[in-house]
């Protein structure tokens, strides 16, 4: 297969490598990062509505915290990054962008 040379493309090639099956439906976890933390409450019920359950995971040690939703279907680049662009569009009010995503093998 052959994806755009930016950084969702160096990830379909890396689940490519390691044998990932792109014709079984997967769960697809985005996470979306805000300027500051907490998000605002109506950024997390605009993602709930868009999105279902979304969990919050706070500042760390390791970063700065960050809201994650989850999708389920076939791992296509056109769905993740459809997906990352109208989070990113309906959360740029609050400071909040989707830029990160991942999926587990055999997550489906």
């Amino acid at each position: 297969m052959s994806w755009p040379n930016d950084a969702d493309g160096d990830v379909f090639r890396g689940l490519e490598e390691h044998g990932f099956d792109f014709m079984q439906p997967h769960a697809i976890e985005f996470n979306v990062d805000f300027e500051s933390w907490p998000p605002p409450n109506g950024a997390i019920e605009l993602l709930r509505s868009m999105h279902g359950a979304v969990h919050l995971f706070p500042p760390d040690e390791y970063g700065n915290g960050y809201a994650q939703f989850q999708t389920h279907g076939l791992v296509t680049y056109e769905t993740v990054t459809s997906v990352q662009r109208n989070a990113t569009k309906a959360m740029s009010k609050f400071g909040g962008v989707c830029e990160s995503w991942g999926v587990m093998q055999g997550a489906a």
